[in-house]
This record gives C-alpha cells, structure tokens and sequence, in this order.
C-alpha cells in the first residue's frame, strides 16, 4: 500500500504494519559503528553481560529509525513533503539482538497548513512492539503531506 495524502487520513486511524524484522547482530554493529557511537553495551559482549541486560543492548536509535521504517509503506510514501518533527521518544523496554520487532501507527493531529495550501500536517504516534508484545520505543513523528485532490488546495 502506498502512503496516504493528507485529505485521506482521520484523527484515530490506526495501522498495524504487516512489515515485521528480525534485528541482528550485524544490524547492531554496523548502525552502531557508522553512527561513531562506543557505547560499549552497543560493542563489548563482556561489558555488556556485566551490565544489568546480561546481553548486548541494541542501538536506541537504530529501533528508533527502524520504527519509522517500518511505517513509512504505509504513511508517507509518495506522500511525504518533509518530516517536521519527532516528539515525545521513549524507550520503554530494552531491544535486544534476535528480537522481532514490528510497527503501528495512529494519527493523533490533523491541521492545514497556512503557508503550503496543497498541504497539510498529520501527527502519527508510532510505536515499536517486540515479539513479546512489550513496546520497545514510542514517538510523535509531524508530517508534511501532499494533498490528493488539487479542489483541497
């Protein structure tokens, strides 16, 4: 499914995106490397079993933009002007390396806007679930979308 226009969202539609990953140690390494980020419960198997997870912790931003990923197929895609702003990020649980993680989303804010009228802002609250049903990281992400009928502009 493409991603939606502006004009074609309500405030309380929810996805359950059907795109799910398994995250794996090379994910991990490799995020955490090209990021320049030595955090050591990321990087050091020893470390990290010393440390209260007893295991390697998976990057927080790398759940973060996979969350995001795994939305984008079914929000913005194709629809996207720009992303404004990400809001409110948590991460409640911890993500570790073999775990599966999948997406939803639920629009919480419509408004037009005033200085673009062939678009509008919709504000998605999305959240990342593990395998255990456990949400591992949550955010309102603001989006500037196209919209679908030029009569809307």
């Amino acid at each position: 499914m493409a991603g939606r226009h502006f004009d074609e969202w309500e405030i309380g539609d929810k996805l359950t995106h059907e795109i799910r990953r398994t995250v794996t140690e090379a994910d991990n390494l490799f995020f955490t490397v090209m990021t320049h980020n030595p955090q050591p419960l990321h990087l050091d198997v020893e470390a990290a079993k010393a440390s209260e997870f007893g295991q390697i912790l998976v990057n927080g931003t790398f759940t973060f933009s996979l969350m995001v990923g795994l939305s984008v197929g079914d929000t913005t895609l194709g629809t996207l002007v720009a992303n404004l702003g990400y809001d409110k990020l948590v991460m409640p649980k911890p993500v570790f390396i073999g775990d599966t993680l999948h997406a939803t989303s639920e629009v919480i804010g419509l408004r037009e806007s005033k200085s673009r009228p062939d678009t509008g802002i919709v504000t998605f609250l999305h959240e990342a679930v593990n395998q255990r049903g456990e949400v591992v990281c949550r955010c309102e992400r603001s989006a500037l979308l196209k919209k679908a009928t030029a009569s809307a502009a």
